[in-house]
């Protein structure tokens, strides 16, 4: 086989489409481009999801789903995680621990694992396994308010 006999394989290669040859061609007069409207005139570039004036898909769908601007979003501590730590938990000595990453942010202490020690904890909420857990092992729980909670209004007599 010599470099002058190779060949593309039969198919690879298409021509090019010759316009505005004549109506024999069938890419006569118009060009393949229709008559009149925005596609037919030189220059013109449809927006992804254009629909010729028809509204485009993506605003006839509904927007599905709803984000609720006032949530919490809770930093999660294990208890398992608890254990290497001893006296009064809170969120300051849980993130100098590294097991948060901002004391300002909420705190929620969930039950996975087990607790010898009796810890006094302090956060701003607790599963209720947690809760009997931190109890039975002779600890504490206090809960502290939600960060940027109003003060609980006093009862008028």
């Amino acid at each position: 086989m010599k470099l002058s006999e190779l060949r593309p394989p039969s198919g690879a290669k298409q021509g090019i489409k010759r316009l505005g040859r004549g109506i024999g061609s069938g890419l006569g007069k118009t060009s393949g481009r229709g008559h009149k409207g925005y596609g037919s005139r030189t220059g013109s570039k449809k927006k992804r999801g254009y629909e010729g004036g028809q509204t485009p898909l993506h605003r006839r769908l509904p927007k599905v789903g709803f984000t609720n601007i006032f949530r919490f979003e809770y930093q999660i501590v294990n208890l398992g995680q608890l254990e290497k730590l001893n006296g009064d938990v809170t969120p300051e000595t849980l993130a100098s621990a590294g097991l948060i990453r901002s004391a300002a942010d909420p705190v929620k202490i969930l039950g996975n694992g087990d607790l010898k020690a009796a810890l006094k904890v302090q956060a701003h909420r607790f599963s209720e396994g947690a809760k009997k857990k931190i109890e039975s092992a002779g600890g504490s729980v206090q809960i502290l308010p939600a960060p940027g909670a109003k003060a609980p209004a006093e009862a008028k007599a």
